[in-house]
């Protein structure tokens, strides 16, 4: 198993400890999602204070958060790994995440108005620039604001609620899914697909577009997931 070393980063100015706590998981959480953390890497709270240019609290605080939003394992050594990506439970994730945003969907359909449709097709179409220029981290932005500001539209707070516990663990295996440019293409025609079910205000249609379209991308995060579990340790 590796142990990372990441680069040190800024030292962050003095905040009050909720602040901090949140800027430690930020920039955790985003060290795992581009890969400067892997899956399977051993992580040392030394070494990211060290890193991060924080105290060793902050750094504790912020492994135990990234744990409970699965990125994360916490082993019975009192080592923590960063938490590898299973084609099982991505199977498990997406089935269960792609119904929660069939939903959101469905309710945003009768609550969405000109002004918020607008606003999404604005955000689909620098999404088409995004994809057309190769930029994946400004395209996987702008996705996931699209997909947030339905689940906001549905106005449900216990949806919402538990979208957001799972959202990490499915944008993590959301960029895997886009390392495949067909796959990748292919998602972008089914966002035009939704949105347009969005603008006619068709909920049981974008609710099965919706689910379709976490099932569609399935092959593509399995195998790339499975590629990633064959790589060495260390």
């Amino acid at each position: 198993m590796s142990v990372i070393t990441p680069e040190r980063t800024e030292t962050p100015s003095a905040a009050p400890r909720g602040q901090l706590h949140i800027q430690t998981v930020g920039r955790l959480r985003e060290m795992i999602m581009n890969g400067v953390l892997p899956p399977g890497a051993r992580l040392r709270e030394v070494q990211l204070c060290g890193a991060l240019g924080v105290s060793r609290t902050p750094v504790r605080e912020a492994l135990r958060t990234l744990a409970a939003e699965g990125l994360v394992d916490l082993l019975p050594n009192k080592s923590v790994v960063v938490a590898r990506l299973r084609a099982p439970d991505i199977v498990h994730l997406y089935r269960v995440f792609g119904a929660l945003e069939g939903l959101a969907g469905e309710l945003a359909c009768a609550r969405v108005t000109a002004d918020e449709i607008a606003e999404i097709g604005r955000l689909l179409s620098e999404m088409v620039d995004l994809h057309a220029k190769a930029d994946r981290t400004g395209y996987m932005a702008i996705n996931h604001a699209i997909h947030r500001r339905v689940v906001e539209i549905s106005a449900n707070p216990i949806l919402e609620a538990q979208w957001r516990t799972l959202l990490p663990r499915v944008e993590r295996a959301r960029a895997l899914a886009n390392l495949d440019r067909d796959r990748w293409s292919a998602a972008l025609f089914e966002h035009s697909k939704m949105f347009a079910a969005l603008a006619g205000r068709d909920g049981p249609l974008l609710n099965r577009l919706t689910r379709e379209h976490f099932l569609n991308g399935l092959p593509s995060t399995t195998a790339q997931a499975e590629r990633a579990a064959e790589g060495p340790t260390g």
